[in-house]
Formats: structure tokens, sequence, C-alpha cells
């Protein structure tokens, strides 16, 4: 385990007891606050120091020319970008007017703490200025998990030791100064200043900005209001101007007096709504807000989190810092998509704008899995969005020349936002993990409405898709040829078992469905003809296979691919695609991400324990590791491999992700699907969790290093509770009729009445694989 921690290990908080001036920018990525609509970067409440500033609003992005050395037909031609809206966070202090600067003057102490529990972070610092006065800050922050609009503020100085004169300047300022960006620098000329003032708005306490953006034309507006609370003499003044709003509140404190400020910011945005509109909108909100005011606001928070770690909450004994991880791994998620509302779940959340704010397939194979089984309304709003996206999938599709949907690769608004064509074009497998996600929402829900009105759709589109581009062999084999899977060191492709079998589950998936809502059947244009052809092509899908070294192909042909020359790798090459051209990784056996490994955990009912094994172990000294989407997948199945150390140590490199920054760019936001991995390691990994057509199966087995593991999942209105030791695993169900699940093969019938015990057999002893040389997992 790694021992150099950036953070206090403790179960239900994130504490960071000093200020790393080097390390900023990561730990606003860690103290960031969400709730999917609104993201907050943990930046100081002053503004200054920061790493890199950070307001998002969910959806609004700005367009920029994408680059191309050659034109090519099909490239998309223009590429999104999450962008900085106005920021509402800014609460500036000036003392004696001097400004309440930490690189500056001596800061005494500072201390964070994300709370995981109530939805908060906190900040108390102790700072003197060079001349001498001393002030203590005491602020508390959140972005509300209920008040979808709301985001708010409380901030307080004291004076210790003298007289103070102090001056706290609220702001709201958009066009903020960002950091140089280091990549195309066509995009960072089109996000330079990307906000065009239409209104500016001062008065009393209440502050107001709205803006449009220059391309892409989406209106953003942003207002605060304020409850102060000071000594005697305490006076406000507020202006504004175009990109900056302020409030200005100044008091002198005796020792032990404080000024508090409360301060209440709403946010929205629309492609279509008038400026008026827009302003009446944010005002609404709050006055909804200023109703319940900031105790309010923390209570719902509260409330809220209590619910869903009622619910979500997954307990580890025996190792503090994985408990800590998983906790700080379902807060994130949950913030990612709680209020994201037919919107994207992009794959830094809203924490930083790494990926571009781009949601990717990992939304769908990473992210939605945890929520269905802790906080399902999110899926269904999720899956609402990318069925709002149809047109544009369906219009990529026609250019691509085929039939249904193509759903893309990157997107923030639904068009293909990637200049990667091999993915951006080829990895045609993400209609497929649409399609595997609403089937899985289906089935733990129940919910036959969604199925219906949203569901059926999703599914023929993508099937149809499959169809046009699969063809029939003269054997009647059905093959997809040149498509790039999971594992992007391996592009257009002929075969990739993982993309042919997500293609066979949707299209089985797909002819159910529109057995089941003829209706909509009718009215999408499907006949029996077609649906028949979707079973034949299902039921015909080619598996590669060599017979002589007994392991499934990643694709066709990859197994007689040169192997990679690891011996003559240094550890300083990687990760490869940075020191290596993709001609050379796309011809030799090397992997970047988990990919036949992964088609193990999502399409399990095609290999036996056996080739599982052989396929882990061929595949495990291939795999680099280049992707954070690959440690918890390779945990998932060394666990049901036997390889329960090895297990544990990738699903410890999942977990620490972020909170140890292993990858070396948490400055960027955190890694969404790799912390959604933390739970899908340990529930799908140690608790050996799997989903049947004839429900849940369960094959719990514990490492060393847990002496107990213990989680809930919401089935079909039902609330489930897993609780595992080494030697034993108890299934009870708290609320709803019985059920029936497996464990390690065997059918288990579990009610209300108490908790159904089966003993936990041991794992079948295997030598354990190497990897890579330099690349063994992390978190050993």
């Amino acid at each position: 385990m790694i021992t150099d921690r950036s953070y206090a290990v403790e179960p239900w908080a994130v504490r960071e007891t000093a200020l790393d001036l080097d390390v900023l920018a990561q730990s606003e990525s860690v103290f960031a606050l969400s709730n999917g609509h609104i993201g907050w970067r943990g930046n100081l409440d002053e503004g200054e120091p920061h790493g890199l500033p950070g307001s998002y609003l969910n959806g609004v992005h700005e367009l920029h020319p994408l680059p191309y050395a050659e034109a090519g037909y099909g490239y998309p031609e223009s590429g999104q970008t999450v962008i900085n809206v106005t920021n509402g966070k800014i609460l500036r202090l000036l003392v004696d007017d001097e400004p309440f600067d930490l690189r500056y003057g001596r800061l005494v102490s500072h201390e964070r703490i994300l709370d995981l529990r109530r939805g908060v972070l906190e900040r108390t610092c102790e700072w003197t200025s060079p001349a001498g006065s001393t002030v203590r800050v005491r602020s508390t922050r959140l972005v509300s998990l209920t008040q979808r609009a709301v985001a708010a503020v409380a901030y307080e100085v004291e004076a210790v030791g003298r007289r103070t004169r102090v001056v706290i300047q609220s702001e709201l300022v958009a066009n903020e100064q960002l950091p140089e960006p280091n990549g195309d620098p066509r995009a960072a000329v089109a996000l330079q200043s990307p906000l065009e003032a239409e209104e500016h708005f001062a008065s009393g306490h209440r502050l107001r900005l709205v803006h449009r953006t220059r391309r892409s034309g989406l209106r953003v507006a942003v207002a605060a209001d304020h409850v102060v609370d000071g000594p005697g003499r305490t006076t406000t003044r507020s202006e504004s101007s175009a990109d900056v709003a302020r409030l200005t509140v100044t008091s002198v404190l005796e020792p032990g007096q404080r000024l508090r400020v409360e301060k209440l910011v709403a946010h929205g945005w629309s492609g279509t709504r008038s400026l008026p509109a827009m302003s009446d909108q944010v005002d609404a909100a709050l006055a909804a807000a200023a109703h319940d005011g900031w105790q309010g606001l923390l209570d719902e928070q509260g409330d809220c989190l209590d619910d869903f770690w009622t619910r979500a909450d997954v307990e580890v004994d025996g190792d503090e810092e994985i408990q800590q991880a998983v906790r700080f791994a379902l807060f994130h998620v949950l913030q990612a998509g709680a209020r994201a509302e037919r919107r994207a779940i992009p794959a830094k959340g809203l924490t930083g704008s790494g990926y571009d704010g781009h949601a990717f397939w990992d939304t769908e194979m990473f992210v939605l899995p945890v929520l269905t089984y802790t906080a399902p309304e999110a899926v269904a709003e999720a899956l609402r969005w990318r069925h709002s996206t149809l047109p544009a999938a369906q219009e990529r599709a026609t250019q691509l020349g085929l039939g249904g949907a193509a759903f893309p690769w990157r997107t923030i608004e639904g068009s293909e936002g990637s200049a990667y064509w091999p993915a951006g074009t080829a990895a045609f497998h993400v209609n497929a993990d649409i399609a595997d996600a609403v089937v899985r929402y289906v089935a733990a829900t129940g919910d036959g409405h969604f199925e219906r009105d949203t569901g059926v759709e999703l599914l023929v589109e993508t099937a149809r898709l499959w169809r046009s581009l699969g063809h029939h062999d003269q054997h009647g084999a059905f093959h997809i040829d040149g498509v790039t899977g999971p594992d992007e060191y391996s592009a257009v492709a002929d075969d990739n078992t993982y993309t042919n079998l997500m293609a066979r589950a949707n299209l089985l998936a797909a002819a159910g469905a529109v057995e089941r809502h003829p209706g909509q059947a009718a009215r999408l244009g499907v006949d029996a003809e077609e649906s028949a052809a979707w079973r034949d092509a299902a039921e015909a899908m080619h598996l590669p296979y060599n017979r002589e070294l007994g392991v499934h192909e990643q694709h066709a042909g990859f197994t007689r691919y040169q192997p990679w020359d690891f011996a003559g790798t240094r550890p300083d090459q990687y990760p490869l695609l940075l020191h290596f051209p993709y001609f050379d990784l796309y011809r030799k056996q090397v992997v970047k991400q988990a990919d036949l490994v992964l088609a193990m955990y999502t399409c399990g009912a095609f290999f036996d324990e056996e080739h599982v094994a052989r396929n882990f172990a061929y595949y495990e000294p291939l795999t680099v590791r280049d992707s954070s989407l690959s440690a918890c997948c390779q945990a998932v199945i060394a666990a049901q491999a036997g390889h329960l150390r090895l297990a544990y140590a990738y699903a410890a490199e999942a977990a620490l992700m972020d909170l140890q920054d292993l990858e070396h760019n948490t400055r960027d936001g955190l890694h969404i699907a790799s912390l959604a991995g933390t739970w899908m390691a340990l529930v799908a990994g140690f608790g050996g969790m799997r989903r049947h057509d004839d429900g849940l199966r369960f094959a719990p087995r514990l490492p060393e290093r847990f002496s107990r593991l213990a989680f809930s999942l919401q089935l079909l209105g039902r609330r489930l509770r897993v609780e595992i030791h080494a030697d034993k695993a108890a299934y009870t169900l708290l609320d709803g009729p019985p059920l029936t699940l497996h464990h390690h093969g065997e059918p288990v019938t579990v009610s209300t009445d108490g908790p159904v015990i089966r003993t936990v057999p041991p794992p079948k002893p295997r030598p354990t694989p190497d990897q890579p040389l330099h690349r063994a997992p992390n978190g050993g």
C-alpha cells in the first residue's frame, strides 16, 4: 500500500492538514463539489492562489475547429470544450488594507475537510499579514443536491490579538484568466474570454451577471444574494460591470469579534431562453434558497446524504485506506450524476476541464452500474440524455453509410467531438454499452414505463447499426470488421471479442423489447423480419479463438502478432502512446486497457472458469494499463480467477487513483470512471456480483487484507444487504418481497425474516501471472 499520503486516513472525511501550493490544482479536484448540474472546483475562497479556476455548468461548452493535417470524409468538423462559467465562489478578503494571500505573510495553520456524510467542504485557517495583523477564517461550502440550481458559502472572519479592519468582497466573475493550455492552440484561442456580456446588475445584497457564449450561443446566468452579520458599524456597498458584480462588506473587529457572510448563488443556462427569462430563472432559484436559508440548505444536504449512504455505503474492515477511498469514490460518483437530469456525465464529472469536459463510454460501463444499484433515478436521466441525442447519432450513422444510430465516442452535446478517427469513427462499441445500460437499469428497477418510452428506441436504433455494420460469411457466421474496441492500442480490427459479445446482447435485447412493446415496434417501423434478422446475427456472432493456445483472441488474429518488446521499454516510456507511433502499437501484442478481460466481466456467461483463468493469464503480461479504466476490470477478473492478492493490488490502484494522484493528472479533474471502478472492484470483484437473466449471482471471496466486506444494493424495489467474511457470506433482505439469487452457483431465496448464511469455498490454486516489466499495479 502507498505510504506517502496527501490526506489523513479516516472513514468519513478527506482531510488536508497543511496547504501545499505545489499540488494545489490536485487538491482543487479532490475537494470539488458538484450535483451533476453545477460544479465548483475546490479553489480557495479568496480566488488566489489557484491551480485551475473552475466553475462549470453541465452542458455549457464552446466550439472550436478540430485539427487535421489532411481532410477526410466523415471527420467531425467542430470540437466542443467545457468552459469556466461565471465564478460565484469568490470572497476576497482584505486585512487592514492588505489582501489575504497565503503566499505572503505567515500561514499559522490551514485545514480543509471534505465531509462525505454532510456533503460540504470546510476550511479553517489562521494567517498573520506582513504587517502583523492576525485573523482566523472559517468557511463552509456546498453545492446543493436538493436545489439543483443552488450553491452556497458561509464565510467568517475573526480578529485575533488586536483591533483589525476587514473588508470582504463577494464577487461574481466572468472570463477569469486561466493557465495557458498545453493542447491545441486553436482551441485555446476559441476559449479565451468565451463569454460575451449581456446584463450586469447589483442592488442591495443582490448581484447578477448574464452572458452568452460566442460560438455555441448558450446563455448563462449567475446571481447571488447575501446575509451579512457583523458588529454595529458594518457597512455594505454593491456595484457591477460587464464581467464583475461585487458586494463589498466593511467592518472593524475587536479581538474575538467576527464578521460573517452567507452567500447563496444560483446558476442557469439555456440555448433557447431569452435574457429576461434567464434573469428571472436565477432570481427565482435564489428566492427558493433564501426561503430555506443557509441552515435549511445544510439540513437538506445532510438528509439527502443520509438517505444515500443508507442505500449505498460499502463497509470495509481491515483496511482503513480502502474504506475511505470507496466512500470518497461513491460520493464523487453521486455528485457527478445526482442532478445531471438529461445531461451527460462527463469523464471528469464537473471537477475539472480534463478531456475537454467530454462524456465517453465510461459513463454507461463504469459509472451507471454503480448508480443503477445505489441511485437509479440518476441512471434513467442519463439514458434519457442519450435518447435526446438520437437525431445526431442517426445523422452520424447516415454519414457513415450505416443504419440506425452511431453514438459518439466523445461528446458534450451529442455530436462526435473526436479528431482521433480510429475511435471517433470506429469505436462502435459505445452503442452496445448504451444498450447494456438500458437493459441493466430495467432489470434492476422493473421500470416498464422507461423501457417503453425511452429504452425500446435506444435498443432498436443501436441494433440497426450492428445489423448494417456486420455481415454473414459464406458459412453463416456473423462478423463485425474494422472496429476499435476498448483497447485503443488495437484499432480498426476485425471481430473484436468485446464488441461482438456486447453487440450480440444488444441485438437480442432489441428483439425482446419489440416483442414486449409491439406498439413501439410499429411506431419505429420494426417488423418481424427485421427482428428475426437481429436474432440470426446474434446467434451466428463469431468469437475468435486460438485453439492451439486455448484462449479467446482480443480480436481476430491478435495472438499471431509479434509481442511487444517489454524488456526494451524503459519505465519513463509509459504511457506508450506518448513515446511510440500508433502504427507500431497497432500491430504488436500490447494492450492499453482491459478489453478481452472486460468482456469476461460484462459477458461472463460465455466463459467457463477455466477459460477465465487461461485468458487472464494470457492477457495479464500484455496489459500495460496506460488507461485509468483498466485496473478495476483487472481486479474483478483477478478475483474471479482466484488471484486475490493481485486483485487487491488492482483494487487499491483504482481506489487511490486520485487521492494519491497515481497518473499525475488529477489536477485536470477526477477520474470518475476509476472512482466508480472502486465500487466495481469491491462488489463485482470480491463480492463476485454478476447480472444474469435469472437475476444477481454472487461468488464472494475476500483478500487477506479484508476481514469483512459489506454492501447494499437497490433491486426491484428491495434493499439487499450482503456481508462477507473470510469463510461465510450473509444475504439479508431489508425490505420488500422475497428474492432469489445465487451464491457460488447455488440458488438462495432471501426474505425479511433474517439473513441467509452460506460458506465461502476457497479458490482453486493457480500460478499468479506476471505483469509487463515496470507495470506491476501501483496499489501493491
